[in-house]
């Protein structure tokens, strides 16, 4: 982790950036006034998934779903 102040931040945004992309970086916390306001991660960290890995594989059913057990109606539902 790295800490860097905003005009800081703003001045090497692009080398931090390839920082992170390299993996020289895990985040990068900046400050204003000494106080931490953002956090840079690269986007594998930040969804916590690598994006469309799944697609394809799952079906999503449709709206038209019903329930076929009460108790777990019930326990959806608040009841």
């Amino acid at each position: 982790m790295e800490t860097v102040g905003i005009a800081k931040a703003k001045t090497l945004l692009s080398r931090l950036v390839a920082r992170l992309e390299g993996g020289e970086l895990d985040e990068v916390v900046i400050t204003r006034a000494g106080h931490p306001v953002a956090k840079l991660v690269p986007v594998a960290v930040a969804t916590g998934k690598r994006i469309g890995v799944a697609k394809g594989i799952f079906e999503v059913p449709d709206d038209s779903y019903t329930p076929h057990n009460a108790d777990i109606e019930c326990m959806f539902n608040g009841k």
